[in-house]
């Protein structure tokens, strides 16, 4: 493939795949095979990503030191990323469940942040050395491949358990696999981030658009995390239709992959911003239409899955070619620049689980069991009224931020 695009598309695929599907599908199976309590796994995900914290800002430094060595560090961290997610659905805990989870979360989270900078760090240099508007040309194929990815990862458990499969062993099998393979084809591209330099994080934070990005991104991103955190409860009790998630969950990502690559081709003829905010318009839209849903409205909830899913696929390959745009004029090194984007990215998912498992909770919300109508208007208010509103923040804040649309 040209510029060994395909390889960039692959790699981006296992690192997304390490990371959304694993809001959506563990904190259920913790629910669900252990009897973890939602508030529980609320509190684990949010006390991890306090973490990140400290350890992000750490591992951009750690990229960016071990530039000469980036190959041998990524495939130690992919080994690190394919055991730990071997370790939360494959291996029964070791210790409490609940502990268990926070440990290979842990593993599992560390190395996919490591990854993550590294990889979008030296996406810039691969960037600038494409021809045409290399920015918007690499996140076509990168962010494509992380939705296929995510596509995948949403799809397995559902395909292994209808072939009589461990559903989520199988899924970490299969990952495995496919971080093998994808490191191997990668191998020859981390040698693009040894001459890049590195001033810290001082050039990102003292960068007024840098700033602005990354609060746009944090914004942006919550509603996503919120409906995925809440997605699978959603289907399964307040539109009754258990048996749907997986069908629905890949509808979801498949739109959202289908349409990376037009939202790009769009943003490099009509400017990323103004494609932008057409997305985030258009993902309101969405989200408001699924606060009227009840029990049985299947084919509604698909046409909204389809619209939202779009909409994704503006935010995952716009946002971030911006931010890389960005990068390479004032911190070409990129490392510590993409650790702020990786916990941004990351807090606004364990936001999520930390804010909103423990309020379903409280709202007297069961999983899995018959719950009244005033559990189940909470449980619609949750999942798409409150996304309403903070993507209308993030329109706000777009609108009001000057973006250099060039090459």
């Amino acid at each position: 493939m040209t510029d060994r695009l395909g390889a960039w598309a692959g790699f981006a695929a296992v690192i997304a795949a390490a990371g959304l599907p694993i809001y959506i599908h563990a904190p259920k199976f913790y629910v669900d095979t252990y009897g973890v309590s939602l508030a529980t796994l609320g509190a684990v995900l949010f006390a991890l990503r306090l973490l990140d914290v400290v350890q992000d800002p750490l591992l951009g430094r750690l990229a960016v030191a071990l530039k000469a060595r980036r190959g041998m560090a990524v495939a130690v961290a992919a080994g690190l990323m394919a055991a730990g997610m071997g370790g939360l659905f494959a291996v029964p805990p070791l210790l409490p469940p609940v502990w268990w989870f926070a440990l290979m979360l842990t593993v599992v989270f560390s190395a996919f942040s490591f990854l993550s900078i590294a990889f979008y760090a030296t996406g810039v240099a691969k960037a600038e050395s494409l021809s045409g508007q290399g920015h918007l040309r690499l996140a076509r194929w990168r962010e494509a491949g992380a939705l296929g990815g995510i596509c995948i990862a949403a799809l397995i458990p559902g395909l292994f358990e209808g072939l009589g499969l461990p559903p989520f062993a199988g899924f970490a099998a299969a990952f495995a696999l496919a971080v093998a393979v994808a490191t191997w084809a990668m191998a020859s591209q981390w040698a693009r981030s040894v001459d890049l330099p590195s001033g810290g994080f001082g050039p990102v934070l003292r960068d007024g658009q840098a700033r602005r990005l990354l609060l746009i991104a944090l914004v942006n991103a919550s509603p996503v995390a919120i409906t995925s955190t809440l997605f699978l409860f959603f289907v399964e009790s307040r539109l009754a239709a258990p048996g749907w998630e997986g069908p629905l969950l890949l509808l979801f990502f498949l739109a959202a992959a289908l349409a990376a690559p037009v939202w790009s081709l769009l943003a490099e003829r009509f400017g990323a911003r103004r494609v932008l905010l057409a997305a985030m318009a258009l993902s309101i839209a969405a989200f408001g239409w699924a606060l009227f849903l009840e029990a049985g409205d299947i084919l509604p909830f698909a046409v909204i899955c389809l619209a939202s899913g779009a909409a994704l696929g503006a935010d995952m390959t716009l946002l971030p070619a911006l931010f890389a745009r960005r990068m390479a004029r004032i911190a070409p090194g990129a490392g510590e620049g993409f650790a702020l984007w990786s916990f941004v990215s990351k807090f606004t998912l364990a936001f999520a689980a930390a804010a909103l498992l423990p309020a379903l909770e409280r709202w007297g919300f069961v999983p899995g069991a018959e719950n009244a109508p005033a559990e189940l208007q909470g449980l619609s208010l949750l999942y798409a009224g409150i996304p309403c509103v903070l993507k209308v923040i993030a329109i706000l804040l777009l609108a009001t931020t000057s973006i250099e649309e060039e090459a």
